[in-house]
């Protein structure tokens, strides 16, 4: 018959989670201590009681007096659980009768053999107690073949050589210890158990003799005659026996070396990173919070190493190759661990320095700089950078850990921004944390719009195209903006880059574009039939499965002409997959729509490849056309950038013309159209049609 087990948990979730551990045994539960001992005095087939420490009504120790002060209960086997690490607590739990300590979270195995543990001395001591009364035979048989070690006194002292003169041995005592009963009469207990665990052994022992308890169990090693370790669970009781007025006892002895070892393991899974054998975020997170209150005087700081990048080398050679960099990264650090430093890995391409006892901030900016410079010497060949984030620890952020590490974080992704593909360097401080927070409303902000139905803040803006040969205006820059009445106006320059980041791009890209055709539409129904809109998207944007299918619905719900639409991308955008885009541009080449390359001259598109993309226009980035006025023209690319454009049959488009001798040396370049301020600046949709009306009356 399944051996029935009383949980008493406050928390339904830990109950369930125990339940499901424990198929094997049939296990009640209760709500918290009241409703436990309730239980326990109705239940008299209960077998074992497993309590938590923390509960409502009545605790752990509450329950654990409750059934010392009941004659009927106070032999009943009680085990503790609990989440704390208070040494006070378990010798608490333990003085009050409580057989042994369970600390939480539950781990699977270690639990069910903790358990069965305890189910099988149960299971022998009541079969002994039982049997010393009725049946001496089978006693006898009990006590020779036992799977668990036994030893038993009668009136005398196990702890001592010189009075075990009535000491009784079972065959698998002897196997557990290594020793005969020979042997471990004439040491005794003592002597073979492992220095470092004596004396809780003994203290325990003295409160048994003493009738302060009942009972006992530890874990504890023993040393075997061949010096090795072996770990034991003992389990040491008072032995009553009718009309004998002597201290009899009974000792149950189980070998749990395997189960030390596995929850050894476990605990070294639990703090350890898999792959590179350092202490893990977690551990890192106990030490912090714990030299919080130990080391107020001293100054900390953790630095931080985001190799993120290093990812994109799994795509390229393989997981094995990126691990075993990272391997050869991790050894160069440890290196760096001289003195008060410590590396901790806390995520797969991810690392920590917890630095004590160093003199300043420029310390710690050298010290990171040093890292960067070992650093650099196994990524530069990979041409991937990283980001090194230093962060002090003060009275105001040592307490929040998991906020400490976020900062570090951030302050790492800074770093990358600033210095890409190479190794940055960012200190986190007041500052960064106040862009930090602004960077987070305005992603707030940008994610409030995208949810929304309507446009709600975002707004376009329209800046007119000249034709320089016709002299018209031949297009609208469509120009995103954005009005928070919490942020005020912000600037696409500002805004647009974190709608990248987020993700958020594509449901706000698909916002800008039906304003943008929905103006076109408003152009066409005015007599501009001739002018086009242009409509600057992303590569997210772009490589987006749907984005195709979507414009081209948009195009057929307001129903505009496709070639009436221009689309920018940045010639950055090649940098990714050359091919891949340009089939996609491909497609909508084909499609009648004007794909340009904006900010040509900036990136990563060239000459060599300019023939082969499949675009309409390149727009000369505004760096050149500033440079016509600080430089000799005569020594500007212009020209060159708009005959080879011309060679290639495509339209050359000028931003930030803000001057006549630009208009004027661009005209003789043969530039084909231009925008700027010496056009018009961005109009809003009203003024737009105004101007485009005035215009054409000129």
């Amino acid at each position: 018959m399944p051996v029935k087990i009383l949980f008493a948990d406050d928390s339904a979730a830990d109950r369930l989670i125990l339940k499901s551990m424990l198929p094997d045994y049939t296990v009640v539960t209760a709500v918290d201590g009241a409703d436990a001992l309730r239980q326990i005095r109705e239940q008299p087939d209960l077998g074992l009681v497993v309590l938590d420490l923390n509960m409502p009504n009545m605790d752990g120790f509450q329950v654990l007096e409750a059934l010392r002060n009941d004659a009927r209960l106070r032999r009943l086997r009680t085990i503790l659980l609990t989440s704390s690490d208070e040494m006070e607590n378990e010798i608490r739990g333990l003085q009050l009768g409580a057989a042994d300590y369970i600390r939480k979270p539950l781990q699977r195995d270690a639990l069910r053999a903790r358990i069965k543990t305890h189910v099988d001395l149960l299971q022998i001591q009541q079969a002994l107690e039982q049997k010393l009364q009725t049946q001496g035979q089978t006693y006898e048989l009990i006590f020779e073949q036992a799977p668990i070690g036994i030893a038993i006194s009668f009136g005398s002292d196990p702890s001592d050589a010189e009075k075990n003169a009535y000491y009784s041995i079972n065959p698998m005592y002897e196997q557990i210890t290594g020793r005969s009963k020979a042997s471990l009469l004439e040491l005794g207990w003592a002597r073979i158990t492992h220095p470092d665990d004596l004396a809780q052994d003994l203290e325990q022992y003295a409160k048994l003799q003493a009738g302060e308890i009942d009972a006992y169990s530890i874990e504890k090693r023993l040393i075997r005659p061949d010096g090795s370790i072996v770990w034991v669970q003992l389990s040491v009781s008072a032995l009553k026996i009718a009309n004998s007025h002597q201290q009899n006892h009974i000792a149950l002895l189980q070998d749990i070396t395997q189960r030390k070892e596995m929850e050894q393991a476990l605990r070294y899974n639990n703090d350890h990173d898999r792959w590179t054998g350092l202490y893990n975020r977690s551990f890192l997170e106990r030490l912090l919070a714990e030299d919080a209150d130990r080391t107020l005087h001293e100054k900390r700081a953790v630095v931080g190493i985001n190799l993120v990048e290093i990812q994109s080398l799994t795509s390229r050679y393989g997981f094995q190759y990126t691990q075993k960099l990272i391997k050869k990264i991790v050894a160069a650090l440890l290196d760096h661990c001289a003195g008060a430093r410590s590396l901790f890995c806390t995520y797969e391409n991810r690392f920590v320095f917890y630095i004590k006892n160093y003199t300043d901030k420029q310390d710690l900016i050298r010290f990171s700089q040093e890292i960067a410079a070992t650093l650099k010497e196994h990524l530069a060949p990979e041409r991937i950078g990283g980001g090194i984030s230093i962060v002090e620890i003060n009275q105001d952020n040592a307490y929040a850990v998991e906020q400490l590490l976020k900062d570090l974080l951030i302050a790492s992704e800074y770093a990358m921004r600033d210095a890409e593909h190479e190794l940055g360097v960012c200190y986190y401080d007041d500052q960064l944390a106040a862009n930090f927070a602004r960077r987070q409303d305005i992603e707030d902000e940008l994610i409030r719009v995208a949810a929304s139905k309507a446009d709600d803040g975002l707004y376009l803006h329209y800046q007119p195209v000249l034709d320089l040969k016709t002299g018209r205006i031949c297009a609208f820059e469509a120009l995103t903006r954005l009005h928070s009445d919490m942020l005020g106006n912000l600037s696409p320059a500002e805004f647009i880059p974190i709608a990248e980041e987020a993700k958020l791009i594509l449901p706000i890209g698909r916002k800008i574009v039906s304003q943008a055709l929905c103006f076109l539409k408003r152009l066409h129904e005015s007599g501009f039939e001739s002018v086009s809109v242009l409509i600057n998207i992303s590569i997210i944007q772009l490589i987006d499965h749907e984005f195709s299918r979507n414009l081209f619905q948009v195009i057929r719900d307001v129903r505009v002409n496709p070639e009436s639409i221009g689309l920018e991308i940045t010639e950055s955008v090649f940098a990714a997959d050359f091919d891949r885009i340009n089939r996609i541009l491909g497609v909508l080449d084909r499609a009648g729509l004007h794909v340009s390359i904006d900010d040509f001259g900036t990136g990563y598109s060239s000459f060599s490849r300019e023939q082969d993309l499949n675009i309409k226009s390149l727009k000369i980035d505004k760096s050149f056309v500033d440079g016509i006025m600080q430089t000799d023209p005569d020594k500007t690319v212009i020209a060159d950038i708009i005959a080879m454009a011309h060679k290639f049959d495509h339209i050359t488009i000028a931003e930030g013309v803000e001057h006549e001798k630009q208009l004027r040396y661009l005209k003789a370049c043969g530039c084909d159209w231009i925008q700027g301020y010496l056009v018009s600046r961005p109009l809003d949709e009203n003024a737009a049609l105004d101007f485009l009306a005035r215009f054409e009356t000129r």
